[in-house]
């Protein structure tokens, strides 16, 4: 079997690195050829057009930055579905909106192409290791298919229904994550205003019933108060975004997406979306200063 990827950013060369070492014959591209140089040290070999890898593969990859990215590998010019791919399995595994996948979905299945939407839950450190959550929509013998692959990649890999299913299950995931990491920035300064310091509050939440691998994984970057990025900030307000697309309009979801857009207009954006403390912290500064 030979296995396509599309996409070479922080998540993806970790992830196909991965069914690099399980052994499977790995064909790359990337629109910067140069991301692929630590693949193809270790075997991978770079096709230069789209059309190239679609000859080679007998399944393909993608996972890239958002639905604008997706749609041009798939829609655009010399794009996948500009080749011979009638009877080939795609797998995107981006974060995208679900109508956009079904979009792709519908698109594919004119072209021949079968398509899964199976974006991750997890970022670079569960990648690497192969440990990701992976949710998947589409045809059930496809991700039957794909699931000994999914399996190199994740923990557990779920179906979930038709195409977009996957998608609209990592929207609901993210909108928790984007609530929670903003609900600990908020008791972290919340506790420091009553004279508790960040150190102290971090070791009380980690053991208390609300503590979690998430925020034991985040306290020596909030105390440092660096912010390098596992999963950019600007990830998570497009994914808050698109949940708004989607239909969400709870309370907290909306004060989330609204910190968050905040954040990204404030230049946190290229940071880990554990800098909303930092955003939170100058925006109490600054209320107090009027």
């Amino acid at each position: 079997m030979k296995i396509g990827w599309i996409g070479l950013g922080n998540m993806g060369i970790p992830m196909a690195g991965n069914l690099l070492a399980a052994g499977f014959d790995l064909h790359v591209w990337n629109r910067t050829p140069d991301r692929a140089a630590p693949l193809l040290a270790l075997g991978a070999k770079h096709m230069a057009t789209l059309a190239k890898l679609v000859d080679e593969c007998d399944i393909l990859f993608s996972m890239v930055s958002d639905d604008d990215a997706v749609k041009a590998i798939y829609l655009g010019a010399n794009g996948l579905l500009e080749a011979d791919i009638k009877g080939k399995l795609a797998i995107d595994m981006s974060t995208i909106a679900p109508d956009t996948s079904r979009f792709l979905a519908e698109r594919a299945k004119h072209a021949g192409l079968r398509f899964l939407d199976a974006p991750v839950s997890g970022s670079v450190g569960p990648a690497k290791e192969g440990k990701l959550v992976i949710m998947v929509g589409g045809d059930h013998a496809d991700y039957v298919e794909a699931r000994p692959l999914l399996d190199k990649l994740g923990k557990v890999a779920l179906h979930l229904g038709p195409n977009g299913s996957g998608a609209s299950a990592k929207l609901a995931i993210n909108l928790l994550l984007g609530i929670t990491v903003q609900g600990v920035s908020e008791t972290v300064l919340f506790a420091r205003s009553l004279g508790i310091s960040t150190e102290q509050m971090l070791n009380i939440i980690s053991e208390s019933a609300v503590g979690t691998p998430l925020i034991r994984g985040k306290a020596a970057s909030i105390l440092a108060d660096d912010f390098p990025a596992a999963f950019a900030l600007k990830h998570m307000a497009k994914d808050l975004r698109l949940a708004r697309q989607a239909g969400v309009s709870t309370p907290m979801a909306e004060t989330a997406d609204a910190s968050y857009r905040e954040a990204l207009e404030g230049d946190l954006g290229e940071l880990d979306l554990m800098a909303i403390l930092r955003h939170l912290d100058q925006k109490e500064e600054a209320l107090l200063k009027l």
